[in-house]
């Protein structure tokens, strides 16, 4: 089950996650966010697998910032069902178009945006490159490869 919930209950999920050994505090993460954001968790027999976390950055574009899925429940389709939530929702909000990055330590994570039609748009590298960001944007109601 896939549910909209307050930034406390992603922020148990966000510690438990080993890839961010260092989690931001609560109080940083709500400075960032502001009032107007998205926190989706999926959720299976009363526990947490996975988290998606982002907000707009004007009125078209929204910013999926923070996500991930329990080691445990990876390769069950938990991101798949936790991307397509965001974006169904993002859409439903008026937004045209959906921005993240990542980083080639998540193999993963890159996989999943492109087989589901983000595309890469930028790179913020980095001097080990397991830590350059791609930056990948979808533009909303549109198949890839649709001029905007």
């Amino acid at each position: 089950m896939i549910e909209e919930v307050d930034l406390a209950r992603v922020y148990a999920l966000y510690q438990a996650l080993p890839e961010f050994r260092q989690p931001e505090p609560l109080e940083s993460l709500a400075e960032r966010l502001g009032d107007d954001y998205l926190a989706l968790v999926y959720s299976e027999a009363g526990e947490d697998l996975g988290f998606k976390l982002g907000y707009p950055e004007n009125a078209t574009v929204f910013y999926s910032w923070l996500g991930g899925v329990r080691p445990s429940a990876r390769g069950r389709g938990v991101a798949q069902a936790l991307l397509e939530a965001q974006e169904q929702r993002v859409s439903a909000r008026g937004f045209h178009k959906l921005r993240v990055k990542s980083m080639n330590r998540f193999p993963a994570m890159l996989r999943l945006l492109i087989r589901n039609g983000y595309l890469v748009d930028g790179l913020t590298p980095a001097q080990d490159p397991l830590w350059t960001k791609i930056h990948f944007t979808k533009p909303l109601g549109q198949t890839p490869g649709e001029s905007t």
